[in-house]
């Protein structure tokens, strides 16, 4: 991730430099700016000095129960001002990081509890029945409460309560090892090398060079954190890489979109990190509701994990303005990004891989595509940054060929090297022995004025072995029926090709994960 740390002088970067490679960068900031901001959730509030001393509390607590540098914790933990100082305190003393989905079922929790060898178990007192499943792993020898009480847990609160919020001794950086979804088989961590931190933390170059700068400014900016925290792209792009430049921020505990335009107003939120249906949730909201919140303290705001609608970046683009920056990344690792003034240029592009050797597309054969031809994204990445599965060498291996690594994507490089994607692989709808990517038909019904969401997925046909149908989510005060599942079709036939276009229009509540994603193995599922 990309940070522009500003400091006065060079001995102030070298003291920034020794902290962050201790893991205690929150340190550095709560020893220049003690008073401001650093976590807002609610009537909640922790300034930089507030948080630094909690997260060393707990970090003791860990110590006491036995925690050493390397050994696992898995976090069972919603957006709260408590869950933040956890993740700080488990960065200063070299512990191996695992947020857990709260949305999981108990047994999806333990299963991850146990795959990642957690020594210690933090969990949040909403999440009981899970904690309580996952507390029976035979390794987890540690099990800490926030929130309220979990049987057979120890309390978090008391238990930090009675140590000193002096420094730790000897700090060590942690890693932070996430799960993947598990859209095929069992989630797997992903183990990526321990990055140094060196002066590409205060230049700004780093995975991504050349990237817009986020521009933050310690002590003042904040960053709205919209999603949950188990997720790689708001637990950083909105939460440890703003902080460690010195940013505060604000928490929602659920995306709402009035609420989350309220704070942006109140707070003069600087930063942010959003998924596509956040967009749409904001635009769909009346005009008069839109026009009472000033958003125009905003500088930089990320978005990515789906594809955003043409249509409705170029919206966000025209009420934000050009603070719009897309990505496309996992994580395993980033490949591209986007800003708004160059998306303009090119709609619907996720970017231009610099250097361009960064991505390739191959089709099926593993050969090379021409340009504007559709093929399998291949994203390299350097022997230093080389990520690996937990405890899965197979998987690993078949997802590398040489420096490159998939993730079974879809795209497309046009004539001036633009990567457009085009579907995931296991989304693809083949009817009649012709691909179809759904995300393009998904694209134009969402331009649509009716339509609140939709997913097109393919569904057994006895003559084309596949046909398209589309579930369509209708937007608040718009009647579903035959009459406009008929005037949909019509729509999408005039703009793209007839045989992409659904032959059925289905009428459902879609509900997205907290990432932004739609559950397309269900949907398709529920239709078959």
């Amino acid at each position: 991730m990309l940070l522009m740390v500003l400091v006065e002088s060079s001995a102030e970067q070298r003291e920034f430099l020794r902290a962050a490679r201790a893991g205690t960068p929150l340190s550095y900031w709560a020893s220049r700016r003690p008073e401001a901001t650093a976590v807002v959730a609610g009537a909640q509030r922790r300034t930089f000095a507030q948080l630094d001393q909690q997260a060393d509390r707990i970090a003791r607590a860990l110590r006491a129960r036995g925690h050493r540098a390397g050994d696992g914790i898995a976090a069972l933990l919603a957006n709260r001002p408590d869950s933040v100082a956890v993740l700080a305190a488990a960065q200063r003393i070299g512990a191996r990081l695992t947020p857990i989905n709260w949305h999981l079922n108990p047994e999806e929790v333990r299963y991850i509890v146990a795959d990642c060898e957690a020594r210690t178990l933090v969990a949040d007192s909403r999440f009981a029945p899970a904690a309580l499943l996952a507390a029976t792993v035979p390794a987890v020898a540690a099990r800490l409460a926030i929130g309220g009480a979990i049987p057979g847990f120890d309390d978090l609160g008391a238990a930090a309560a009675a140590e000193s919020p002096d420094p730790v001794d000897d700090p060590r950086p942690g890693t932070t090892m996430l799960y993947t979804s598990g859209t095929t088989g069992r989630p797997k961590g992903v183990v990526k090398p321990p990055r140094h931190v060196g002066p590409a933390a205060m230049t700004g170059d780093g995975d991504w060079p050349g990237a817009p700068s986020p521009r933050i400014v310690a002590g003042r900016s904040l960053s709205l954190v919209t999603g949950p925290l188990y997720h790689a792209a708001p637990l950083f792009f909105s939460l440890t890489h703003p902080m460690t430049a010195g940013a505060g921020a604000v928490l929602m505990e659920r995306f709402d979109a009035r609420e989350a335009l309220r704070l942006i107003d109140v707070h003069r939120i600087t930063h942010s990190h959003m998924v596509p249906t956040m967009f749409r949730r904001m635009l769909t909201l009346p005009p008069e509701v839109r026009a009472r919140f000033d958003v125009s303290s905003l500088v930089h705001v990320w978005h990515g994990a789906a594809a955003c609608p043409v249509a409705d970046k170029q919206a966000m683009i025209d009420w934000w303005g050009p603070v719009l920056v897309e990505y496309y990344s996992s994580t395993e690792g980033p490949a591209t990004y986007v800003g708004s003034e160059e998306w303009l240029r090119k709609p619907g592009t996720v970017g231009r891989p610099v250097p361009a050797e960064l991505v390739r597309i191959l089709d099926a054969d593993g050969r090379p595509v021409a340009p504007g031809a559709v093929g399998t994204i291949w994203i390299r990445t350097s022997p230093d940054r080389r990520f690996s599965y937990y405890r899965d060498p197979e998987k690993t291996a078949r997802t590398y060929q040489d420096d490159y690594f998939t993730l079974g994507d879809i795209g497309r490089l046009d004539d001036d090297g633009y990567l457009f994607l085009t579907d995931r692989s296991a989304d693809l709808i083949i009817s009649g022995g012709v691909n179809i990517y759904p995300a393009e038909v998904e694209a134009v019904l969402a331009a649509h004025h009716a339509v609140g969401d939709v997913a097109v997925v393919g569904v057994p046909d006895a003559e084309w072995g596949e046909r398209v149908l589309a579930v369509v989510e209708p937007v608040p005060d718009v009647a579903a029926g035959p009459e406009l599942a008929a005037e949909l079709i019509a729509y999408c036939r005039a703009r793209i090709a007839h045989f992409k276009c659904p032959r059925h229009v289905e009428f459902a509540d879609l509900e997205r994960t907290q990432t932004g994603k739609l559950p397309k193995n269900a949907i398709r599922e529920r239709y078959r």
